[in-house]
């Protein structure tokens, strides 16, 4: 193979690394990297292809990545975190803590449903710039003065972008600091991750572009994944522009972007960081704090069921899609078909992704720079899902 591979597997796990490998066969690949942690030990770091689009930078293991909606997963820690320390009520009203919220009939909606795409909120009427979106204040103002286009708890749907400044003001009432830097001292520090929402300026050399390919959803040469606006006017295209904030080609490879916190899509990270972040939830990591970040009691809570139904955002363009949503989290299930029933994480737009599987001590982590067609239900990720669960010799449930 033309490739370029690095990294490190140990023995009995020689069947990830094959699977791996594979993904760049079958030209699924441009630059990846894939990590595995076990009851807490990293036993697979592997990486390869190319960081740039003429294949002239390896993808080493310096190479960052945006990784869109698996965000989500570090934003859902941070609520789940301040749940843990008594400092967060999901079940009382948002209202308590942002007091300007309370508008157009959202007094009593509880902070869960803001986990849980339960709010009604997925969109915003009000049309923002790139600027404003990225300054965060007119974003906030916009969604408390925000009506919900269905009646908050009766249905989920959603909330592609709205999520981590819904559920980031939320933690930032409580803490006084951005949700970008609360999971900088709260969670990335103590764990040595190299995880950031709102990249420093000193780290943007080491980005990796996000494009497409053959084998993709995007042609050759493209800048990353259709905007909103290629789903006109329905709620899943309104969703993913943010009135219209995000609906320029190339917005996802910009410094303002990485720069800015958007806690639901614009995390940069590589996987190894991502897999030792899922690791650490539910067993102590190499290295790390004597404990695992979660109690198991804050494991039950974060991945107990709270949504049931069809997707009301990706139904307005006629994919019925039934996702099972967590304190924020997705649950495995036949879409993230994470192996582990009980496993739960979050994925992105392309094919990033980060989950735990706290029955058989597994946690996973993977990023890429070509995007695929799907988010969850990637033909690479189901790969290198089964690969592991053949090495560990544990029967995967949605296989």
């Amino acid at each position: 193979m033309d490739e370029p591979f690095g990294g490190s597997i140990e023995p009995g796990f020689e069947a990830v690394g094959d699977a791996f490998k594979t993904n760049f066969e079958k030209g699924r690949e441009r630059g990846a990297a894939f990590c595995l942690h076990v009851d807490g030990r990293k036993v697979v770091d592997i990486y390869g292809g190319y960081a740039d689009r003429a294949r002239s930078i390896p993808y080493d293991q310096d190479a960052l990545q945006l990784v869109f909606s698996s965000t989500k997963g570090a934003t859902a820690i941070c609520a789940n975190l301040l749940e843990q320390r008594g400092q967060l009520d999901l079940s009382a009203p948002v209202a308590n803590y942002w007091p300007e919220f309370a508008q157009a009939g959202k007094e009593n909606i509880p902070v869960l449903w803001l986990l849980s795409h339960q709010a009604g909120l997925p969109v915003v009427d009000r049309d923002l710039s790139p600027e404003e979106a990225q300054a965060w204040d007119p974003m906030i103002e916009a969604l408390a003065a925000q009506a919900p286009v269905w009646e908050p708890g009766t249905a989920h749907g959603y909330h592609a972008l709205t999520y981590g400044y819904l559920v980031g003001e939320v933690v930032r009432r409580i803490t006084g600091t951005s949700l970008g830097t609360f999971f900088a001292e709260q969670v990335a520090g103590p764990l040595g991750l190299e995880f950031w929402i709102g990249l420093p300026e000193a780290q943007e050399h080491r980005v990796s572009p996000i494009g497409g390919g053959a084998g993709s959803l995007l042609p050759e040469g493209s800048d990353g994944p259709p905007s909103g606006l290629s789903f006109g006017k329905t709620l899943l295209g309104r969703a993913l522009n943010a009135a219209r904030a995000f609906s320029e080609p190339g917005w996802m490879n910009t410094v303002a972007w990485h720069a800015a916190e958007v806690p639901a899509g614009n995390g940069i990270t590589n996987a190894r960081s991502l897999s030792r972040l899922y690791a650490a939830l539910i067993s102590p990591v190499e290295g790390g704090p004597p404990e695992s970040f979660f109690t198991p009691e804050q494991v039950e809570r974060a991945r107990t069921q709270r949504t049931s139904g069809v997707d009301q955002v990706f139904l307005s363009v006629g994919y019925p899609m039934e996702q099972r949503i967590g304190q924020g989290f997705w649950l495995a299930n036949e879409y993230a078909a994470w192996g582990g029933a009980g496993s739960f994480g979050h994925a992105g737009a392309g094919g990033s992704y980060g989950f735990a599987d706290p029955e058989n001590k597994v946690a996973v982590g993977y990023v890429m720079n070509k995007m695929g067609a799907d988010i969850a239900g990637d033909p690479r990720s189901h790969r290198l899902v089964k690969a592991v669960y053949d090495s560990i010799g544990a029967e995967p449930k949605y296989f």
